[in-house]
């Protein structure tokens, strides 16, 4: 196992990687939001969904995956049908310009990555790949959580003693 230091070591390399991501975001397009870039990408590798499914992807509350999924359809990204299952749910889609939308996003996102990394071995790239995705299925695995700040569960009350009547 790491030492504690390897492991700090790493926390601070995870902030810098999110530094990585707002410098990508830099090369979306006006209008383009990193959110509704998010979003755009979700769909385009899941495929349709309800509102809920997306929220929960992008793991933001649902009132800002509302807003979000107005202003895709709002410029014409994305169509919100009804849910044939549920008339009150509205199942998102990509439209024809959504998807020549995310078509440019992964372009622009790809030749920033290949001109900022372009001294890096293909080996290199596909190690960090391997070693990022391995990490997120790390994240992504579903055992129980260790919080070691939480106060330790209390014993149940026990029931309390019936009263003791002579007669």
């Amino acid at each position: 196992m790491a030492e504690k230091a390897e492991y700090e070591e790493l926390m601070r390399q995870l902030g810098a990687v999110a530094s990585v991501r707002r410098e990508l975001g830099r090369v979306l397009p006006d209008g383009c939001s990193n959110g509704a870039a998010s979003a755009l990408a979700l769909l385009g590798r899941d495929g349709d969904m309800r509102i809920g499914r997306l929220a929960e992807l992008l793991a933001v509350d649902m009132s800002v995956t509302s807003r979000l999924v107005a202003h895709l359809a709002a410029r014409g990204w994305l169509d919100r049908s009804p849910d044939p299952a549920d008339r009150r749910s509205r199942i998102l889609r990509l439209t024809a310009e959504g998807r020549a939308r995310l078509a440019e996003l992964s372009d622009r996102t790809a030749e920033e990555l290949a001109r900022r990394l372009g001294d890096w071995s293909d080996d290199d790239v596909r190690r960090l790949t391997g070693l990022l995705s391995r990490l997120r299925a790390g994240f992504d695995d579903p055992r129980p959580e260790r919080n070691t700040c939480a106060e330790p569960p209390q014993p149940a009350p026990s029931p309390p003693t019936p009263a003791v009547t002579r007669t």
